[in-house]
């Protein structure tokens, strides 16, 4: 049973990480958009790309507001109720079931 907690502990690591590296990707696409950049820069098109059919997900859903886009808050929002809900609790299930094993004090 203590490897699928340490399972769970490491999904939960993984999986942060991961939202976290999406959060920085989701503001560097923010941070690109003020200004005019070259569509053909690599940099540029990895951030459309990556970023693209989860910000025109939440455009459907939300009004418009002109040339307000509130989509990357909405999706950091997402991630970090993500990190603070569903990846504590992953986390907090493995670090339990070690515990309750008496695999760690």
């Amino acid at each position: 049973m203590f490897v699928f907690a340490n399972f769970l502990l490491a999904i939960a690591k993984i999986a942060d990480i991961l939202l976290t590296i999406y959060m920085y990707v989701i503001i560097a696409r923010a941070i690109v958009s003020w200004v005019n950049p070259d569509p053909y820069n690599p940099i540029v098109s990895f951030l459309y790309r990556s970023t693209e059919p989860v910000l025109t997900r939440i455009r459907r859903i939300l009004p418009d507001l002109g040339g307000l886009d509130l989509s990357p808050i909405i999706v950091l929002v997402a991630i970090y109720f993500l990190q603070s809900f569903v990846v504590r609790t992953i986390y907090d299930l493995g670090y339990k079931m070690k515990v309750g094993m008496g695999v760690m004090p």
